[in-house]
């Protein structure tokens, strides 16, 4: 197979071999003994639209899934889920994204199961958190019905094909209909007892009012049931504010923050924090440079007007401090800048790892524990001890298990 580079230059590659392709990585994991500690990923994807012969026929809706099902036939003319504008594959520069489908599996074990465990054994990591890709569109869908349809049937697809094959060592935030409400804790009530399912996940790209009343039963069915809730972001280049971008740089680097932005302001300022205080909130793929700007922000205004915000009992920061946020992808041009980002949000106790593979731009577990400014317990608790006692998970040897227990992330009913 010929690839043609950049700049012209054509590259021959018969094949895509992922232990391969991250040898350098396992290389990486060994020198810092990274099979010592508890690795969690709380975001990796999978590209869900590879197998929509698969998941579609999962829906309940009749003529959805005719219309829906019609779509992967050949010749058709329309298309099944909102079409993003932009240019993410960095201009076809990844080699591996084209040759994916050269990969090759063993029968007998999901496709995504093995591709998986093989990007997590290079890189040692232990559990992932498992996320559709095109999926995280699904808010922009015109449809209220065929959202709900198309996240029944990829949550029953991904909790019944998928997961049970990993050995435990996948898991997901499933994605909620968040348009529907009803709907959404229809969501919550049939999958959130599932094996593999550690919490339900909002796609961020929508500009729903979360504070509405119509989502507090969500939220307390969510929380009742110990899961985690997660707002995962993108970006939407035909959103109003960002028609005045003439770069897709522009939209990708004002996006991903956006909407998490929105979202968590809303948040913080109507009081979902004391009205759901046991309830872990996840703030993922959005940088981290956002975080001491928005509390910064929010503090200011709130010690100005604090009679706008009658439910808070402590400042809008406070309240970002007890929720959490994913590493990926963090802004390293300033180390001083993103000690202090470190410091301002607690993430010894609040940041979590996350790859974000096999996107282009992701990031190994050394972009954390090379860090100079952490302390050992620190760079434990990112990489996998908070998130481990979040999703309550196993350690996978006794010096994980040690390790867990020597900075309180150790819980026997793990």
């Amino acid at each position: 197979m010929e690839l043609m580079s950049d700049r012209g230059r054509r590259v021959t590659v018969d094949e895509l071999n992922t232990t391969r392709l991250l040898a350098h990585a396992r290389q990486q994991a060994h020198q810092r003994k990274l099979d010592d500690m508890v690795i969690v990923d709380v975001d990796a994807h999978h590209y869900e639209n590879e197998h929509m012969k698969d998941i579609l026929p999962f829906m309940e809706n009749d003529v959805l899934r005719q219309l829906a099902m019609a779509q992967g036939m050949k010749g058709g003319r329309g298309t099944l889920m909102p079409q993003q504008i932009g240019y993410q594959d960095v201009g076809g520069r990844v080699t591996r994204y084209p040759l994916r489908a050269s990969e090759k599996f063993e029968p007998g074990q999901h496709r995504d199961v093995q591709l998986g465990h093989r990007w997590m054994d290079a890189m040692g990591v232990d559990y992932s958190c498992l996320f559709p890709t095109g999926m995280l569109n699904i808010g922009l869908h015109p449809q209220k019905e065929m959202e709900v349809d198309l996240c029944w049937a990829y949550n029953r697809w991904v909790t019944e094909k998928v997961l049970p094959e990993s050995g435990g060592r996948m898991f997901s935030m499933l994605s909620l209909p968040f348009s529907n409400p009803d709907e959404s804790l229809r969501h919550v009530e049939t999958f959130g007892h599932r094996d593999g399912v550690g919490g339900f996940m909002i796609t961020a790209v929508r500009t729903l009012p979360v504070y509405d009343n119509a989502y507090m039963k969500v939220y307390r069915a969510i929380e009742e049931r110990g899961l985690v809730l997660a707002f995962h972001s993108a970006f939407n280049w035909s959103e109003n504010v960002f028609r005045g971008c003439n770069r897709f740089i522009a939209v990708h680097a004002l996006g991903f923050s956006f909407y998490n932005i929105l979202h968590c302001t809303n948040w913080v300022v109507n009081g979902m924090g004391e009205r759901f205080p046991k309830l872990p909130v996840i703030w993922i793929e959005s940088g981290l440079a956002w975080v001491p700007f928005l509390m910064q922000r929010l503090d200011h205004e709130y010690m100005m007007r604090p009679s706008e915000c009658p439910l808070l009992k402590k400042k809008p920061s406070e309240y970002m401090r007890d929720m959490y946020y994913s590493s990926q992808p963090m802004e390293i041009q300033d180390l001083k800048a993103m000690e202090q980002t470190f410091r301002m949000m607690d993430a010894e106790n609040r940041l979590l790892y996350a790859s974000d593979y096999p996107h282009w731009d992701f990031d190994l577990p050394s972009t954390i524990y090379d860090l100079p400014f952490l302390s050992e317990k620190a760079k434990h608790n990112i990489l996998g001890g908070t998130a481990a006692r979040l999703f309550k998970l196993k350690p996978r040897n006794d010096k994980q298990k040690e390790n867990l227990i020597r900075f309180g992330n150790y819980t026997a009913a793990a």
